[in-house]
């Protein structure tokens, strides 16, 4: 739903009559759904679709939509206000028509004129919203409205069918008319007034399509392709998911030149091959800048390096600001169409930036191929689904010493030989010595990924602390905190860095980071020095009652409440946290009782282990949370469960410290 019909809350202006016009495009609504306030089919739903069409006529430019919404919550009345993104100047939003019905029968219909408002604006390509609001809304108001898409007759524009939305549907029928060429049973072997992007004929009209089970694409004598649907659910709201868009139910057309999957990959991979080489193309600067950077005795590794650290420094845009059309002329720049631009500029994009460096280090003598993915955190690639924009990424593949080794060049702050979670485990295109194919790359092992926390706890008889802790990050944690600070002043970053301390220690306890080390040097671990200070635990007249695990004290643990699971889990990463708490006790304080040792082995995917070591005034407590799986299937997810809940009980054990009454009174 949100790449069609965005929602924000609002109110326009308010009118007492409906014209016979508006009234004969809508429903009339039962007594039974006006009476409505609460729905059996979803429960605790803040609002439902009784009712959503979508019609889309190639022959005729137009693609239509219409729905009714019943509210039945305060929540609910956000979907009171609709935003439709649509391509300025060739396109064209008409006919839109909206009307509120109270629970009483009133009717409210839209009047006013609705906002036509500018989103983006990419050479020239404008990228604009309609935006209106339907008036009066309360709970119990079911919101019905309709608008039209019209083209002109020198574009075509197949559907995307959105058929799983952020509330329950009840009812659903999408029908969509191609061209005469492409109707059902009427295709022909080519279209003689219909090309692609790139000058193309379009000989095939191809769907994508993920269905719940027993319903289909039908097609009918007139030319018609429908597809009905009833008791949609909401899209899944499950902690820790993938990228849900890759696997909601919808369906989508789309005209091609190719007649296959297959042919189609084989022909978009091979152009973005030949492009990739054409922006990397060797030059005199290209090849003058690497002769400043390398050494003749440099191993090839060296040289990579060397390499990767002299295009890490340049000006990433994508982290810094893209300088428009009127400041590159200004300042004599051009877009970038070559590598040797980006390198003479000192700044590019992040994809500029991976080109560069894949340039670079073939102008060194490396072999070197490049990878482009669908980031981790957008979506899964599908090659059923032919679209080259997919591909969000790209990553350098380099072969060394018969090695291959992934850098992420283009990723401001990443270490060498290490890339974003984004692009781990990912799948997309790569280059070969053979021509392009399809890769997945490599997931990350977890022992890249460590945050360790240390602390010196300075406690007194009554339970209040002053303390330092160190919280040393490699991997992905640091590359997360370096990219911050790249957006944000130091302030801010501490700031935000303080927030999460806020959810780590326990209730009482104020931490705040004094200072970071290395924020600037991706090529060692991150410090953050942090100053700590309140009171700690329960005190009794005998006894003080401290948190066992003093970073989990309030910890969220997840998986343990979430009885079923529907999607997959997808953790980004795995990673190694481990936390090692000294307390230092007072004179007169002893340990009565203290966590016991624990190991919890989830085999092959993950282990936890605590452990307590008490020496004269002092008791150091350890815990370390090893997570080497990534993702974990539906059908794993009671295994994933148990595990989590023995951890969560296990993090409940507190530390018992006996007060002598010698001690009490200090």
């Amino acid at each position: 739903m949100r790449a069609r019909i965005f929602f924000y809350s609002a109110l326009l202006f308010l009118v007492s009559t409906l014209s016979t016009q508006v009234m004969a495009q809508f429903q009339q609504p039962t007594a039974e759904e006006l009476k409505m306030t609460a729905d059996p089919k979803a429960p605790g739903a803040a609002a439902v679709y009784l009712n959503i069409e979508e019609i889309a006529n190639d022959p005729l430019h137009y693609q239509s939509f219409y729905a009714r919404i019943k509210l039945l919550t305060e929540k609910g009345k956000n979907l009171a206000t609709v935003e439709v993104p649509y391509l300025r100047g060739n396109f064209k939003i008409s006919d839109i028509k909206a009307r509120t019905i109270h629970a009483d029968g009133t009717v409210i219909p839209l009047a006013g004129k609705p906002e036509d408002l500018l989103i983006s604006k990419n050479g020239d390509k404008q990228i604009g919203r309609m935006v209106f609001t339907l008036p009066s809304v309360e709970v119990g108001s079911i919101l019905e409205y309709r608008y039209e898409l019209r083209y002109d007759d020198n574009h075509y524009s197949s559907p995307l069918w959105e058929i799983q939305r952020d509330y329950f549907v009840h009812t659903a029928h999408y029908q969509f008319t191609p061209f005469k060429s492409f109707m059902p049973g009427n295709q022909q072997s080519t279209s003689m007034f219909l090309t692609d992007a790139k000058g193309n004929a379009v000989t095939s009209l191809i769907w994508w399509a993920k269905l719940p089970d027993g319903v289909t694409i039908k097609t009918d004598a007139g030319g018609h392709f429908n597809v009905d649907v009833t008791d949609i659910p909401p899209k899944p709201d499950e902690e820790w998911m993938p990228p849900i868009h890759s696997f909601l139910y919808r369906v989508f057309f789309y005209y091609k030149s190719a007649s296959s999957a297959k042919d189609f990959w084989v022909s978009e991979a091979k152009d973005w091959s030949k492009d990739v080489d054409h922006f990397a193309e060797q030059s005199k600067t290209i090849h003058e800048a690497v002769s400043g950077l390398i050494a003749p005795g440099d191993t090839e590794l060296v040289k990579a390096q060397k390499i990767y650290t002299a295009v890490e420094a340049l000006d990433n845009t994508d982290y810094s600001r893209k300088k428009g059309e009127s400041e590159l002329k200004q300042l004599k720049l051009k877009e970038a169409r070559h590598a040797e631009d980006t390198w003479k500029q000192k700044s590019g994009d992040s994809e500029d930036i991976a080109q560069l460096y894949l340039a670079m280090v073939r102008a060194a003598g490396l072999t070197a191929y490049a990878v482009k993915v669908v980031s981790r955190d957008r979506g899964v690639f599908d090659v059923s689904y032919m679209n080259l924009d997919q591909l969000d990424d790209m990553v350098i593949l380099l072969g060394i010493d018969g090695k291959g080794i992934l850098v992420d060049p283009g990723e401001k702050m990443c270490p060498f030989e290490t890339v974003n979670w984004r692009h781990s485990g990912a799948a997309g295109l790569r280059q070969t010595s053979e021509g392009p194919g399809a890769v997945t790359t490599p997931s990350q092992a977890y022992n890249t990924n460590s945050t360790l926390r240390t602390a010196d706890i300075t406690l007194d008889p009554h339970g209040g602390i002053t303390g330092t802790f160190r919280i040393s990050m490699s991997g992905q944690e640091a590359l997360r905190w370096r990219q911050a600070a790249l957006r944000n002043d130091d302030t801010e970053v501490k700031k935000q860095f303080d927030q999460e301390l806020e959810r780590l220690v326990p209730d009482g306890v104020e931490a705040h980071v004094d200072h970071f080390l290395s924020l600037d040097d991706p090529s060692t671990d991150l410090m953050a020095i942090v100053n700590a200070q309140g009171t700690l635990g329960t005190a009794t007249s005998k006894r003080l009652l401290l948190p066992g695990f003093f970073f989990e004290a309030r910890g969220h643990t997840p998986f343990v409440s979430q009885e079923k699971r529907l999607e997959a889990v997808d953790m980004r990463y795995g990673d190694r946290v481990t936390e090692q708490i000294t307390y230092h006790l007072p004179t007169g304080m002893t340990v009565e009782g203290a966590p016991p040792d624990v190991s919890i082995p989830w085999t092959a995917h993950a282990a936890y282990v605590t452990k307590t070591v008490q020496t004269p005034g002092q008791v150091v407590v350890a815990r370390t949370l090893a997570r080497a799986f990534t993702q974990a299937k539906p059908e794993e997810y009671q295994d994933l469960r148990g595990f989590y809940q023995k951890i969560a009980a296990a993090d409940q054990q507190q530390l018992v410290l006996a007060v002598s009454p010698a001690a009490k009174g200090n």
